[in-house]
């Protein structure tokens, strides 16, 4: 792995810019969250996602077959730096979520933010038709987060709490509102957010004004096919406009880090 950009030499760190294996210490520094979350309480979202070179999100349904080993640390790496990670109900169910697991790389860096052993997952869903009986939520390090709007099915909701998850109400109708999503995350004291889709959460959130920065993977491969854009939902008026922070490269992989101006 080496690093594209930016492109002006470290004077303490010039290996930054030649072709190696990184640590994960080394990449967890330049994937750190701003100190802003941890200090003023305000929440940063942080999405991850990868695409092909012709846009796709993802081929027959799944991530994985546009991933790569490099891509596979980011994707650690950005877990182990977060609070929580929020991910919609189809993606739970599409790609067979697990808890997140306890990295013992990243113990002491969570130990001194006063961070939970492992990031808890947030599972966005206005039905809750979700299968409590999965590891999600039989084997949690810390208790699964339910996020889903007022106007639930109560039965549903005191299945979800029986089932060990935290449900978290950030809607007045069925579904979830961005911003008060982000806000209830937040009022827990969880401000190191981050959102791994799918494309329609992704959309959402950025359509709302709520996506703080964006670490996309971008994969040397052409799909074709009919999948979706990694963020899909309504448009917005006036394109947002982000700010390019960072590429890494390895094995034709573009790791790029952007941030909302």
């Amino acid at each position: 792995m080496r690093r594209l950009f930016p492109l002006t030499p470290d004077s303490a760190r010039p290996d930054l810019l030649t072709d190696r294996e990184w640590g994960l210490d080394e990449l967890a520094d330049v994937y750190a969250y701003p100190d802003e979350p941890g200090a003023s309480g305000r929440a940063w979202l942080r999405g991850n996602m990868v695409s092909s070179l012709d846009g796709a999100a993802h081929h027959d349904g799944r991530s994985e077959p546009l991933s790569c080993d490099a891509d596979m640390r980011i994707f650690g790496v950005l877990r182990g730096l977060a609070d929580v990670v929020v991910v919609g109900a189809e993606t739970v169910r599409r790609e067979g979520y697990r808890p997140a697991r306890v990295r013992k790389a990243f113990a002491e860096r969570r130990a001194a933010l006063g961070q939970a052993p492992a990031p808890a997952i947030a599972v966005v869903t206005a039905s809750l038709d979700l299968d409590y009986a999965q590891p999600l939520f039989t084997e949690p390090v810390v208790p699964t987060i339910v996020l889903t709007g007022a106007a639930h099915h109560a039965d549903r909701a005191d299945r979800a709490r029986a089932a060990g998850a935290d449900v978290i109400i950030a809607g007045e109708g069925e579904g979830v509102e961005p911003h008060r999503a982000v806000r209830a995350l937040a009022d827990r004291g969880h401000t190191r957010l981050l959102t791994e889709g799918g494309p329609r959460l992704l959309g959402q959130f950025a359509a709302a004004g709520d996506l703080d920065e964006l670490c996309l993977t971008v994969a040397p491969v052409v799909t074709v096919g009919a999948a979706p854009r990694i963020m899909d939902g309504h448009g917005i008026a006036v394109p947002e406009r982000f700010a390019l922070t960072s590429v890494l490269e390895e094995a034709g992989f573009l790791f790029t880090r952007y941030r909302r101006i």
